[in-house]
């Protein structure tokens, strides 16, 4: 089977570019390892950013659209130590400057706002080889290969398009997450849900820390922040949620019960993540027909740019196509350089985990807060 352009990977940055290739009337398929758009929860509130994923999704006409998804409110956030005191407490000054919206909605929205078909389910790709004259076939699980004469590698921290162009690989950070939910937290969960507050709360100390924020419905969306090594937990069965929840649990001895519940009264099973990053300024030298975007890119610790900047990378090359028709490779050179300016201005060097898990935690992070706002004022 041959394709024009294809889009591995069904995330934020994908669909993105699926999406603005529509609206240019430049056809795509995009290839998703999940079997279906609900196959797992897709993360919980993600701030959308006006210079980056405000105007990506302005170029995807879906601006009414994404206003339509946001939250009121949850632009509110308190920064909190271990015994639950409140060194920072700012309410939501209703001007919308980082609006929260469900990142699984938004990727709904965008699902939604492509033809049938466009997105091809259960087609995980298992690697890429390069046949010469910028095609490349892509091999997937199961044994379906495809030739693409454009293959864009939207397939995240992992890609398996990426090593057609770097040698590069995620490191570790030191940084172990463990995410959880607690439902209905205003009448189930009243005391953490009380401490989360109405937007975001930081509840942090020397080597660990609770993110947590407050989603629709009550919800409340808790990571468990943690610097240790790479094998930390790899002694439990990752599936014995009762086991994994005690031992994050004996992590806050200590800290004030509404801010242990945050792990301890999980209504699903903990999730364990361990944070990866590319290295700073990651690049490669053209290679005819194809490209990445998003974390196959610039992988970075999370921070709120993650998935604005693979939205703007999306919208950047779908544009970049529909202005060179004819001359991919015109197309994709100067997608590139904008790209790789855009995710080196996006890596300021600031080590926010160290802000936030450091010796000095959790001043450091009032701090640099504090430092951000004279900056900006």
């Amino acid at each position: 089977m041959t394709t024009p352009i294809t889009i591995i990977g069904a995330g934020l940055g994908g669909l993105l570019l699926a999406r603005v290739l529509h609206v240019h009337g430049i056809p795509a398929a995009v290839y998703e390892a999940e079997p279906s758009a609900d196959a797992r929860r897709q993360g919980g509130l993600l701030d959308i950013h006006p210079w980056n994923g405000e105007p990506a999704l302005e170029a995807a006409g879906l601006a009414e659209e994404f206003r339509r998804l946001v939250l009121p409110g949850r632009e509110a956030y308190r920064i909190m130590d271990r015994t639950g005191t409140v060194l920072l407490d700012r309410p939501d000054d209703g001007t919308g400057a980082r609006p929260e919206v469900p990142r699984g909605a938004l990727r709904q929205t965008l699902l939604d706002a492509l033809p049938e078909g466009t997105v091809r389910w259960g087609h995980k790709a298992t690697g890429v080889r390069a046949l010469g004259g910028g095609r490349h076939e892509v091999a997937f699980a199961g044994g379906a290969t495809l030739v693409t004469s454009l293959l864009v590698g939207a397939d995240g921290a992992w890609s398996r398009v990426r090593p057609v162009l770097s040698p590069a690989l995620p490191r570790y950070i030191g940084v172990c997450v463990v995410e959880t939910f607690l439902l209905d937290g205003d009448t189930r969960h009243p005391a953490a849900a009380k401490a989360v507050g109405a937007g975001s709360l930081f509840a942090l100390a020397p080597g660990r820390g609770l993110l947590a924020h407050r989603e629709g419905g009550g919800t409340l969306h808790v990571y468990a922040q943690l610097g240790r090594p790479r094998d930390w937990l790899a002694d439990l069965d990752l599936d014995d949620a009762a086991a994994v929840t005690a031992r994050v649990v004996a992590e806050y001895d200590g800290w004030a019960p509404e801010l242990a519940a945050l792990i301890a009264e999980s209504d699903t099973p903990p999730i364990l993540r361990r944070l990866h990053a590319l290295p700073a300024g990651h690049r490669w030298d053209r290679v005819p027909g194809v490209t990445l975007l998003g974390d196959a890119a610039h992988l970075r610790p999370p921070d709120g740019e993650g998935a604005n900047l693979a939205m703007q990378d999306g919208a950047r090359l779908g544009q970049a196509l529909a202005a060179h028709p004819g001359d991919v490779e015109a197309a994709l050179a100067a997608y590139e350089q904008d790209m790789f300016a855009r995710a080196a201005a996006a890596d300021s060097g600031d080590d926010m985990y160290a802000v936030m898990l450091g010796d000095d935690a959790p001043h450091s992070l009032l701090a640099h807060m504090a430092e951000g706002e004279q900056a900006s004022a």
